[in-house]
């Protein structure tokens, strides 16, 4: 005979409760006819894992049921790699009696009367083991997966939705497989209505996301916002796969402040974000509910790059007000972002004064921080436009300012040209002082026919051979 007693499991289960001592139960049967057993109950860690009797007696053909205790409350469960184990030995006892003293001193000596029956795994499992897996940062590894797959089985489906959602707002990929591999819902809703793979997505894991999507899930556009959310992670790869999952999302749907991605994307100044909106159809014109455009937003927060490229996208989104009658510029100097301050109104003032040849104008405006060299829509800087006009003075200005003679507008053309072209010979003649080459073009010069400058004076006419 090598064992005396048989236990009635084969894995000792332990439902795990965060900070409560927590038990569990299970039996033990004498295999003797005719005789009692003494049995001696361990673990392999005795500090945490004991029993309430140790030892105890088993009459012959007897069960007798024992109690292990996890004796130290704790947050987390005491997951081990191996796992723990109960040890289970026995002796005859042919007296049948013996008291708690006599026992000990009897497994106190080894020798043949002590018989090493069996070693019982301890699982611990619940929800709050799922829960533990869910946050814990542990490795993939076979006792790992053992213990998700023990504590799921023993789970209702209501539990294993439940801790979807919590798998998928954690963003922990094998385990939301492992949910909705068992039966949870992935089209769950909590009383807010926030889908599973709302929370997905704000977790920021692909691969989550993905799952979700091949398992099935389905969005609702009045609801969920996944763009939104993506957005605000600067996350262009999510909104990939979420764009050519759900081929129907709206890049242009709002939230309840009337808000688009594009507008979130522009609030934290994500270029990449708002690229990829605009090339799928964002509308860089939608306000919000208070009149705010995404203009608004980036000029709000100072970011240049996203307020640049936002005017390349559409000219005179820079004046439309808020419900307040705030534009783009005035939200800027509110906030002292004075780098702005040219993209949005500066850079526009200073070329309309100068193609009025208004030389205070343009004065107060490079005073005020307006760059010299900015373009128009059309390649034109402050210089092209004073030049054309023939104002001496502005172009004086303009120069002395760090005006460049040697810039092409969007035809081709420097300001030298553009002089020429306006019949402004002192104009050309200053600009050619400061270093302008009459030889400089990059598309030929419109001034083909020279006799329609015949009233012209002999040095207009010096000056057009010339170039």
């Amino acid at each position: 005979m090598d064992r005396l007693v048989k236990a009635d499991v084969k894995e000792v289960n332990m439902v795990f409760t965060r900070g409560q001592k927590c038990s569990t139960t299970f039996r033990l049967t004498n295999l003797m006819h005719t005789m009692s057993v003494a049995v001696s109950l361990n673990t392999t860690n005795p500090s945490l894992l004991s029993f309430v009797h140790q030892f105890s007696i088993i009459p012959p053909l007897g069960t007798a049921s024992f109690t292990l205790i996890l004796s130290k409350p704790s947050d987390h469960p005491p997951l081990s790699t191996p796992p723990d184990n109960v040890l289970v030995r026995s002796s005859m006892l042919p007296t049948g009696k013996a008291n708690q003293e006599d026992l000990r001193r009897l497994f106190s000596k080894h020798g043949p009367h002590i018989f090493k029956d069996v070693t019982i795994p301890i699982s611990f499992v619940g929800t709050h083991v799922i829960e533990h897996l869910i946050s814990s940062s542990s490795s993939r590894t076979l006792e790992i997966a053992f213990t998700l797959s023990k504590a799921i089985s023993l789970c209702e489906e209501s539990q294993l939705t439940c801790l979807l959602r919590s798998a998928a707002m954690n963003g922990n990929s094998y385990v939301v497989s492992s949910l909705l591999d068992a039966g949870a819902d992935v089209n769950n809703r909590d009383s807010d209505g926030v889908s599973v793979m709302s929370l997905a997505v704000k977790s920021g894991d692909l691969d989550t996301v993905r799952i979700l999507m091949e398992s099935g899930c389905v969005i609702d556009h009045r609801n969920d916002r996944l763009l939104h959310a993506a957005a605000s992670l600067n996350r262009v790869d999510l909104m990939e796969v979420l764009c050519m999952g759900y081929l129907d999302i709206d890049v242009n749907s709002i939230d309840s402040e009337g808000q688009t991605p594009l507008h979130v994307a522009a609030c934290h100044g994500y270029i990449e974000v708002l690229e990829f909106l605009i090339t799928l159809g964002s509308d860089p014109d939608l306000a919000d509910h208070n009149g705010w455009t995404a203009l608004h937003c980036c000029s709000m927060e100072g970011h240049s790059e996203a307020v640049e490229f936002l005017l390349n996208c559409i000219s005179y989104v820079k004046y439309a007000v808020t419900k307040e009658g705030k534009t783009a510029f005035d939200l800027a100097v509110k906030n002292e972002h004075t780098h702005l301050y040219d993209m949005l109104h500066l850079g526009d003032v200073l070329h309309r004064s100068a193609r009025k040849g208004d030389v205070n104008g343009m004065k107060n405006c490079l005073a005020e921080g307006a760059k010299v060299n900015g373009r128009d829509q059309n390649g034109w800087t402050a210089l092209h436009k004073t030049a054309f006009k023939g104002c001496f003075e502005g172009v004086k200005v303009l120069l002395n300012h760090g005006g460049r003679v040697d810039v092409v507008d969007g035809s081709g053309y420097t300001p030298l040209h553009r002089a020429v072209e306006g019949g402004h010979v002192q104009v050309a003649m200053l600009l050619i002082g400061h270093g302008a080459k009459a030889s400089m073009k990059s598309l030929a010069v419109p001034f083909d026919d020279l006799d329609s400058f015949k009233n012209y004076s002999q040095d207009k006419k010096s000056l057009l051979t010339s170039m």
